[in-house]
């Protein structure tokens, strides 16, 4: 995650109610909104608190932290940023895309920063890159436009392999256009790709007992619940 762009705009989404808090003597609150879990979240969590030290703000002096995390259940995202507007928070950090996603549908008055991997205007977040409008801005790495290098990747190392299994969470945002995206890809290289997919832990034991059966590398998707499970799925 790029730290110092990031935090630099939840300070300038969030200036003026930042601002106007400060001249009443209240305390301004960030809510953070993230899909994973804490336990997966650590370093990015250190660099977001960081981060905000360097732009003067401490949490718990000047600022406080409202932290919701959806461990992987993404359903439980829109109630938690809906809490969150009610609580009046001065600006949403939406960690993960699907948060970004809640966020959004959530409000469209309090400013929400996001970082993701996807697009976030194929998404429907942002108007443009240049200019996002409305009330979402953040920063994306767009690492999703990268999935048909990772297959040729993967293709480089398993040459001899003719299908390619591809873990797909059917609740991530941009699923289907990860699917589509790499089918794309494999139709280019002549590969046939088969689609497994889990959202729970509890789906992992199918995922390996297919892929034992298949006999066939497996290409994992960008999702933060992957990520955050990248030692079980190594194992």
């Amino acid at each position: 995650m790029r730290r110092r762009a990031f935090i630099t705009l939840i300070g300038g989404a969030a200036a003026w109610p930042f601002a106007a808090r400060t001249q009443q003597g209240a305390m301004p609150v960030i809510g953070f909104l993230n899909g994973a879990s804490p336990d997966a979240y650590v370093p990015f969590l250190t660099a977001f608190q960081q981060g905000l030290k360097e732009t003067g703000y401490v949490e718990g002096q000047n600022v406080a932290v409202e932290y919701r995390w959806a461990y992987g259940q993404y359903d439980r995202l829109p109630g938690m940023a809906a809490d969150l507007v009610r609580r009046q928070v001065t600006v949403i950090a939406a960690t993960t895309t699907p948060a970004a996603v809640a966020a959004r549908a959530a409000t469209t008055t309090v400013p929400i920063v996001f970082e993701m991997a996807p697009d976030p205007v194929t998404l429907g977040l942002v108007a443009s890159l240049n200019q996002p409008g409305a009330n979402v801005t953040g920063v994306t790495q767009l690492n999703s436009m990268l999935e048909g290098k990772r297959l040729g990747l993967l293709h480089e190392l398993a040459p001899n392999a003719a299908v390619i299994a591809m873990l797909v969470d059917p609740n991530f945002p941009n699923a289907q256009n990860q699917v589509s995206d790499l089918q794309a890809a494999a139709r280019a290289l002549a590969l046939q790709i088969h689609i497994l997919h889990a959202s729970t832990e509890r789906d992992f034991d199918t995922v390996f007992a297919t892929l034992v059966q298949m006999r066939a590398p497996l290409l994992i998707t960008a999702d933060m619940f992957f990520t955050s499970r990248i030692a079980q799925l190594a194992g």
